[in-house]
């Protein structure tokens, strides 16, 4: 379920996520020096203007540019966002969101989604803690040196040191509160003729059993196990969910969200994760529990280095909210 971000700033992070340091600063930093003034309205690309021949602050800047009236983001939060960095020397620009969709590509265009608190694949620990504290619909300026905002993670290949100083705008497009913990609550169904079977003990993997001797589908087969009553899934907004996956071929666990801390988030029905995913879950409820048998060419099939790319995928997936 991996995000592909295309932007120079992939190589900008050496090591995992995982690894990323340093704190978070304030809006009330002092500062001596210049800071990027940022123009455009929130939901369009930001215009960053870097004084020329001029020295940056000194000292990492926090600010909001202009401030939203949804809910307040706290630590442990899905995050839907939109960003851009630029380098302060050159204003040279580095990646973002907003230059991720093929031109000419049709559907939402793909933004980030993370959980504030954990590792992000894109975004350094400091930047996404920005948004800590900062309404949904919020513009949030951060400046710093890439050493400051990056840390140890810097990629000494990336072309930046730790002297550069780099401009990141983020926006807040939207915030959700969901336990790590919760499920999908309801009377489950029972499978349909030639379909898995799906047993899904509370606060656990569920377990996935493939029917012997069936042979595994060519087109995407999916049924809605407990019925939610919350809103629809729209394409572009960030799925919250709790999975379990299996493949058809042997039905062995080959990911569950239960196994690395519960409740996560994709953007989906972007192309932010396998296209069975996308057909499959957009326009589904909040509250649903989906069982999903996606084969290789809606799966992992595209990437032939995928060790998945040959496997009929089977998912539990319960939905629990959107961002």
């Amino acid at each position: 379920m991996n995000y592909n971000t295309k932007s120079r700033i992939a190589a900008v992070l050496a090591v995992p996520a995982l690894l990323f340091t340093a704190a978070c600063g304030s809006d009330s930093d002092a500062q001596t020096g210049n800071v990027a003034k940022v123009t455009g309205k929130f939901g369009s690309a930001p215009e960053i203007s870097i004084p020329k021949d001029a020295e940056p602050a000194d000292k990492t800047v926090i600010e909001t540019v202009s401030e939203g009236d949804g809910a307040t983001v706290k630590k442990g939060d899905f995050v839907r966002l939109d960003w851009t960095v630029e380098k302060w020397k050159g204003a040279e620009a580095l990646g973002g969101t907003w230059t991720q969709q093929t031109p000419g590509a049709k559907g939402p265009r793909r933004q980030a989604v993370e959980r504030v608190g954990q590792p992000s694949q894109q975004l350094p620990e400091k930047i996404l803690d920005a948004v800590v504290d900062r309404k949904a619909g919020s513009r949030v300026l951060v400046q710093g040196t890439a050493g400051d905002l990056i840390g140890q993670t810097l990629n000494p290949q990336s072309g930046l040191t730790a002297e550069d100083s780099l401009v990141w705008v983020i926006d807040v497009v939207g915030a959700a509160s969901v336990d790590s913990k919760a499920e999908a609550k309801g009377q489950q169904a029972a499978t349909a003729p030639g379909m898995p079977e799906v047993k899904a003990p509370s606060q656990a993997a569920a377990t996935i059993t493939v029917p012997k001797g069936e042979k595994a589908p060519t087109a995407l087969k999916e049924q809605v196990l407990i019925k939610g009553t919350g809103p629809k899934v729209e394409a572009g907004q960030g799925l919250i969910a709790q999975y379990t996956g299996v493949k058809w071929e042997d039905g062995k666990k080959f990911d569950s969200s239960w196994d690395h801390g519960g409740a996560t988030a994709f953007q989906i029905g972007s192309g932010s994760v396998v296209e069975g995913w996308d057909k499959g879950l957009v326009g589904k409820n909040v509250g649903d529990r989906v069982l999903l048998v996606i084969p290789p060419s809606l799966g992992y099939g595209a990437n032939p280095s995928s060790e998945l790319a040959k496997n009929t995928l089977v998912f539990s997936v319960d939905i629990l909210g959107t961002v």
